[in-house]
């Protein structure tokens, strides 16, 4: 038998961030899924006309007069999305937007304007934007906008909360059954894998089935896509064998 690999695992802060992730998503109550509208605007006719038409849609609703208020609201877990309704020649207006699409990058953004303005409009949409709508525009434009962004950023959380899943069940695994998943993910059998961790064929199967149970996969092939999801990888050295984060 090959004298035992050492072997490493090295894993990012990320991780430890969406086990939190997680069990917070998994944790709230179905009330707190309906969807918000964030609104930015220091004009109440404004913030009073979308409120009504958000409101019916059976949205929540909140506003704010800056975005440096809108970034200290905490970002709830449920589908958003930011409405900045500002005169796209408020260059402050353009850098708010900015600074918001990098602190709160999952959120998107739908600019409104009460002027066309070319390059304005390519700034907003440089800066984070996914829309832009120059007002007067119907109704139902921004609705099916927003329902789109509702929609993205369903998909993502739902991304989001698979991925903290997995990296809950890979945080139960042990050291062993880490590296052994590793190795039978990259497509060793078990025999190989005994011989790099230098244990038995019999060993690697046991690891090999609490690894299984503990990540839920039901065939190798789920395992396989498990471990792509997490971005696992395999990374063989002269001596030892590391199981990498990419």
């Amino acid at each position: 038998m090959a004298s035992a690999a050492k072997t490493e695992i090295i894993e990012g802060n990320s991780a430890n961030i969406a086990f939190t992730f997680g069990q917070t998503l998994d944790s709230l109550p179905h009330s707190h899924s309906i969807p918000i509208v964030f609104l930015i605007t220091d004009d109440i006719s404004e913030q009073e006309s979308l409120k009504s038409l958000i409101t019916r849609q059976g949205w929540q609703f909140e506003t704010f007069e800056s975005a440096r208020e809108s970034l200290a609201r905490p970002q709830p877990l449920v589908p958003g999305c930011l409405i900045p309704a500002r005169s796209p020649w408020d260059l402050n207006g353009i850098e708010e937007q900015k600074q918001i699409a990098r602190e709160r990058a999952e959120v998107p953004i739908i600019v409104i304007s009460r002027y066309e303005n070319i390059p304005i409009t390519v700034e907003a949409m440089k800066a984070g934007a996914v829309d832009f709508l120059v007002r007067p525009f119907g109704n139902e434009v921004l609705l099916v906008g927003i329902r789109e962004t509702f929609e993205r950023r369903r998909l993502a959380l739902q991304r989001e909360m698979e991925v903290s899943r997995l990296r809950n069940c890979y945080a139960s695994l042990s050291t062993r059954e880490r590296q052994v998943m590793a190795l039978v993910v990259s497509g060793l059998l078990n025999e190989q894998v005994g011989g790099e961790l230098g244990i038995s064929e019999i060993t690697v199967k046991a690891h090999r089935g609490q690894v299984m149970q503990k990540m839920k996969a039901d065939s190798l092939a789920d395992l396989v896509r498990m471990a792509a999801k997490l971005h696992l990888a395999w990374k063989p050295k002269s001596d030892p064998c590391v199981a990498l984060r990419a």
